[in-house]
């Protein structure tokens, strides 16, 4: 990968933008994972998979590295929920970071067209259900039960 050459400018910009697209959304609402933390998974992600791909011979099984990276984004994801008052916490913020990693994955190995359908998807998905949970009441139980005092949905 040259540093120098439009597909690792390509790679990066894709990253960065589909990283701050989901982040805006994330802390527009003021959930764990915002912009910056967004931009810097989707990015390295990508990276992570671009420099497999790099270095990779008929020896090599970039499962292994994809699977490296699935595993640590699990304990970041696993750092954002939180149990309080018998209410889990940060469900779909760990939910997030894991599609974030997948949309980074997508771009590293080249599928820069699926990421951007995955990241609107993601956004419209996000931002729909917020919009139905506050319409339908029921949609509001489980783990998207909240305290009297809480108007905010799960995140």
């Amino acid at each position: 990968m040259d540093i120098m050459s439009a597909d690792f400018w390509k790679c990066i910009g894709t990253a960065v933008l589909c990283g701050a697209i989901i982040g805006f959304e994330r802390q527009l609402r003021g959930k764990p994972a915002g912009i910056r933390t967004s931009i810097l998974i989707c990015l390295g992600t990508a990276l992570f998979i671009s420099l497999g791909i790099e270095f990779s011979n008929e020896n090599t099984d970039m499962t292994r590295v994809l699977g490296q990276v699935v595993t640590g984004i699990g304990f970041l994801g696993a750092g954002v929920i939180l149990a309080r008052e018998g209410i889990v916490m940060g469900v779909t913020s760990a939910a997030v970071i894991w599609v974030l990693a997948g949309v980074g994955a997508m771009i590293g190995f080249n599928k820069i067209t699926e990421a951007i359908v995955v990241t609107l998807l993601t956004v419209i998905l996000l931002t729909g259900i917020t919009f139905l949970e506050g319409r339908i009441k029921s949609l509001r139980r489980g783990v998207h039960a909240q305290s009297p005092t809480d108007d905010k949905s799960e995140g």
